[in-house]
């Protein structure tokens, strides 16, 4: 099980959302920079970054902030928000992202994610993001009518080379991840599968380790870390990412 610790940009500032909600926005004083830095000082070897700005069509906000996040880090790099078109997806290739996940347009056009698998290759993640099952977009302002499980199905056939999947509900509560939700994703895709949103201490993490489908394969977690509910460089230990390089 890897741990993958997150950084949320909004105006240039390291924030958590509660719920996906803009409106319930902790923000925490520390330039996202610098997060990034004791991160992998703590021995995180992947950062989930995400644009909230661009998650809402702010594109450029933040990217200059990106590429300092790229330039201090070695590790490898999964970013979301914004991510809508082929100039997109060159200019953050060219700042050095490794993973891209695609949330928006995958839920709406995901033959465009599946014309970008084929031409950029094995770097695309699916973003899921659910309430009730039922998955959103655009930030999470908008419901669109479409099934989680049916997405999941989707994202094999567009070539994703996994899902990072996010019960809107349980993000920034710690209250412990969607086990069974992140279950129903793997079963249903029978891709790799990332959850995201809820982890609120170590043994949150042991449940999913120990309830987890054989795709479940690592965990986000951010405000955990913010709030001193977990220290990271002991859930490192505690689960050490896996040797060799990872396809997901």
């Amino acid at each position: 099980m890897m741990v993958i610790p997150a950084i949320d940009i909004l105006g240039g500032r390291c924030v958590r959302l509660t719920q996906g909600d803009y409106d319930q926005v902790d923000v925490y004083e520390k330039d996202p920079v610098a997060v990034a830095r004791d991160f992998v000082q703590a021995g995180a070897t992947r950062l989930h970054i995400v644009d909230l700005d661009a998650a809402r069509g702010d594109m450029q906000s933040n990217r200059k902030k990106i590429r300092k996040i790229r330039k201090a880090v070695p590790c490898t790099l999964e970013l979301g928000g914004g991510i809508r078109t082929d100039d997109d997806i060159e200019e953050l290739m060219d700042l050095g992202i490794d993973r891209f996940v695609i949330g928006t347009t995958f839920a709406r056009r995901p033959e465009i994610v599946e014309g970008w698998s084929a031409h950029y290759g094995n770097v695309f993640l699916a973003g899921i993001d659910a309430r009730d099952h039922m998955v959103y977009v655009e930030g999470w302002e908008r419901q669109t009518g479409i099934e989680d499980v049916t997405l999941a199905r989707r994202a094999r056939e567009v070539g994703a080379c996994g899902i990072i999947y996010t019960n809107i509900a349980n993000d920034g509560m710690l209250s412990g991840p969607d086990i069974e939700g992140a279950n129903r994703i793997a079963e249903a895709s029978q891709l790799p599968v990332i959850v995201s949103g809820g982890v609120g201490s170590i043994a949150d993490v042991e449940q999913l380790v120990s309830r987890r489908h054989k795709n479940v394969v690592a965990v986000i977690t951010g405000k955990a870390i913010y709030e001193d509910a977990v220290i990271l460089s002991e859930l490192l230990r505690a689960f050490p990412a896996p040797d060799g390089e990872l396809l997901w």
